[in-house]
């Protein structure tokens, strides 16, 4: 017994060093590959995906000769699509001659998904997926933007929405889709497109400016502990967290928020005309039938049902910008995930029942 448990002793170590020997050489390789591998553009074709999902349901609930009808007429579906494919080839002349306008009869639609966080960090991905989809969309094509973000930093926000009008200025047509919610910054982006489609309890608006800021003066006084700032400009600092705040530098800051203020509502106004500004722009916001009553949106529709109408007539694509994750950032996103598992299980415990 005495070998044995010295044995498994040994081998219980073994195996430790083996483990943080392998990891310590993954680390080591990411680092490197890091550099070389940015990223990549991925497209997934969703139609595919639709009929799939369509074709199975139909194996188990249609009989063979209904089946085999369905087949039929999707086959001469099929060979019309393509007579008339070579039918505007042949209008204009040759394939290497036609414009991309010519080269399908079909709509395209091109399918880009933004979740944003505080800081916007989407925007990376963003920006290469506009540049990808630019390449090959023309006035013909749509752009559908699945967008969800309770809004963040101003400049953050203010670049993502200037990164949407970068197909409204080449004239393609912009969609975005809201199932849950794009408030401030994120509607901020949203009245950017040429229309908005949002679920019914999706929530809308926000249009304001918010700041806050803890102050610790009076502790650090408390503890004789001086804190000293040195600036040139009047305005550089206007509050601070651990300094006395004065009347004045308040008085500033919240005149720093208004203009901001102003700005955001000039914004919607401008991309938004229909809509009474003024009335909207309390930092107030609404669930989708109310943000439709109040022309904040057009259409009242989840962003599944608005693809899924689509689908029989158009080519729609997802197009995704992929990070190479390094071996920390898949462990981080692991570890991440199962705090989120962990934390809903307790609160499920707590709660049971949630509403809002």
């Amino acid at each position: 017994m005495e070998f044995l448990a010295s044995y498994g002793m040994f081998l219980a170590k073994a195996v430790t060093i083996v483990i943080a020997f392998a990891i310590v050489l993954a680390l080591i390789l990411s680092g490197k590959q890091r550099g070389s591998d940015k990223g990549h553009i991925e497209v997934t074709k969703l139609n595919d995906t639709f009929d799939e999902y369509s074709e199975t349901i139909k194996l188990e609930v249609l009989d063979s000769a209904v089946l085999k009808l369905e087949q039929k007429l999707k086959k001469k579906k099929e060979k019309q699509l393509q007579k008339d494919k070579k039918r505007e080839l042949k209008a204009a002349g040759n394939k290497s001659d036609a414009s991309p306008a010519s080269d399908s009869a079909r709509k395209r639609i091109f399918v880009l998904n933004f979740d944003g966080d505080i800081k916007a960090s989407a925007n990376a991905s963003l920006r290469e997926e506009i540049t990808a989809v630019l390449g090959v969309a023309t006035e013909r094509d749509e752009v559908v933007v699945n967008l969800e973000s309770g809004g963040g930093m101003v400049h953050s926000y203010g670049l993502a929405a200037s990164q949407l009008t970068r197909f409204t200025e080449r004239k393609i047509p912009l969609t975005v889709c809201v199932d849950k919610v794009a408030a401030s910054g994120g509607y901020m982006m949203a009245c950017v497109a040429d229309k908005i489609v949002a679920a019914p309890f999706a929530v809308l608006g926000s249009i304001g400016v918010v700041a806050q800021l803890p102050n610790f003066h009076r502790l650090l006084k408390k503890n004789d502990i001086d804190y000293e700032m040195f600036t040139a400009g009047e305005y550089k600092r206007t509050v601070t967290m651990f300094g006395e705040n004065t009347d004045k530098g308040r008085e500033k800051f919240t005149d720093d928020l208004e203009q901001t203020h102003v700005l955001f509502k000039a914004f919607v106004n401008e991309n938004r005309p229909a809509v009474d500004v003024d009335k909207v722009a309390t930092g107030e916001i609404w669930y989708g039938s109310k943000a439709l009553e109040m022309q904040l949106i057009d259409q009242i529709q989840t962003s599944d049902g608005y693809l899924w109408a689509q689908h029989p007539d158009s080519d729609i694509f997802l197009v995704e910008f992929a990070h190479k994750k390094s071996l920390p950032e898949r462990l981080g996103v692991a570890a991440e995930l199962s705090l989120e598992r962990m934390f809903s299980r307790l609160i499920t415990l707590v709660q049971p029942k949630r509403w809002f």
